[in-house]
């Protein structure tokens, strides 16, 4: 990151009355001893920051909420933001941005963007899950949005968080039909690649989903944003059911491949890595992987956004709860819902290759957990596991009578 400018008589700020506080800024390309005014929207909110946040901290607190890949999937912004997922994340990667959606209490559940800005964002967790609203992380230009209702942009050492000196930020509000702030949108990168049309972008693309916000309306006899689609590819190849009501849906097989392929991964693909996860080097027409994207599209009425491929309705993933329960440490629930490997008839690259990861994460918990169930449990799935019949036989108490289960289950694989 670039070199960060300074804000001068910063401690002046700590130490007076308010009614004396005159903060200068230090503008990046300025000569030395040059100062302007901070903005009376900006002193405003530092004095309101100050007790609550210390500018030394070096990153945004996480939201006590945990994990919030389903908050995201459930807040009225992820249909219309996701059929945007396209032209947002060429935004962000072509100027060197990075894109987020809060909700409405500035709490990140969505963000994109290059390897190289992702990486520095995260550094501030600048993030899904990183509280952005002012009494967490002081004044910055989506805690402003969100207090005021207009768009927002703080430059710099208008930050209160001196962490924040090297970005600037461009944000505005989104606005349900009933006038409500849902969330912000905000384009954020280093000061030094700051762009006047930054703003105008910013108001256009709000100006985009508050229309789609606003015209949105249930079709009847396929998944809305209101009725979530439940996804089951653990164990079987079942076709995906909608709830509530249980009415399954027309999925071949490789649509079903596609579907479980982007619940998998919320970001989306785009169109050459998909293809290449779903058939690798076979020699398949485009237009072929087309009308399987379009068919599926049609299914889900309309629920797949175009360019970057990515859901654009509610989708939940038994295989993604799994790996949601695993990051959160919770081995019993990631057992009760892994009903076996994902989509096991599929040869699809990356089925394969989410199959592998889910296993792989799953055994390994099951052998760093200390209670025998985990692994009598598991076991179940995995006759030829000797290993982690080996790992129940040393959990279990030599009276317990289930040992004689793990042993019947280790002679049989060793057999084998």
């Amino acid at each position: 990151m670039s070199q960060r400018p300074d804000l001068r008589q910063r401690r002046a700020v700590l130490e007076h009355e308010w009614s004396h506080w005159v903060p200068r800024l230090s503008v990046p390309g300025t000569r030395p001893g040059d100062s302007a005014a901070l903005r009376h929207e900006v002193t405003e909110s530092w004095a309101r920051s100050l007790g609550s946040v210390d500018p030394g901290r070096d990153s945004a607190p996480v939201t006590d909420g945990g994990p919030v890949h389903q908050r995201w999937t459930s807040s009225p912004l992820y249909r219309p933001v996701s059929g945007l997922a396209g032209e947002l994340h060429s935004i962000a990667e072509d100027a060197g941005f990075v894109t987020a959606v809060t909700d409405e209490s500035g709490t990140i559940l969505w963000t994109c963007g290059g390897p190289t800005m992702r990486r520095k964002a995260e550094r501030v967790n600048f993030a899904p899950g990183g509280r952005w609203d002012e009494q967490a992380m002081g004044t910055n230009a989506l805690s402003l949005a969100l207090r005021t209702g207009r768009p927002s942009s703080v430059f710099s050492a208008e930050h209160l968080v001196s962490a924040l000196h090297g970005w600037v930020c461009y944000c505005a509000p989104v606005h349900g039909p009933d006038g409500r702030v849902l969330g912000v949108l905000d384009l954020s990168t280093t000061w030094d690649r700051s762009h006047p049309l930054a703003m105008s972008t910013v108001r256009t693309l709000v100006s985009t989903i508050e229309a789609r916000l606003s015209t949105e309306h249930d079709r009847p006899g396929q998944p809305s944003r209101t009725s979530r689609l439940r996804l089951t590819c653990l164990g079987a190849e079942r076709a995906a059911q909608e709830s509530p009501g249980g009415r399954r849906l027309p999925l071949r097989p490789r649509q079903l491949e596609i579907l479980t392929l982007l619940a998998l991964e919320p970001d989306g693909y785009s169109p050459e890595r998909l293809r290449a996860a779903l058939y690798g080097d076979r020699p398949v027409t485009a237009s072929t992987f087309k009308a399987e994207i379009s068919h599926l599209r049609r299914a889900l009425g309309g629920g797949i956004a175009p360019r970057r491929y990515a859901l654009t309705i509610p989708v939940s993933c038994d295989a993604a709860d799994v790996l949601r329960a695993l990051e959160q440490g919770d081995t019993e629930t990631a057992l009760r819902r892994y009903g076996g490997p994902l989509l096991p008839r599929s040869e699809a690259p990356g089925i394969e290759e989410w199959r592998t990861r889910i296993e792989v994460a799953v055994r390994g918990a099951v052998l760093a957990s200390t209670r025998p169930d985990h692994a009598l449990r598991y076991g179940e799935r995995a006759p030829y596991d000797a290993e982690i019949h080996e790992h129940a036989l040393r959990l279990l108490a030599p009276e317990d009578t289930r040992r004689a289960i793990a042993a019947g289950r280790l002679t049989t694989a060793l057999r084998d």
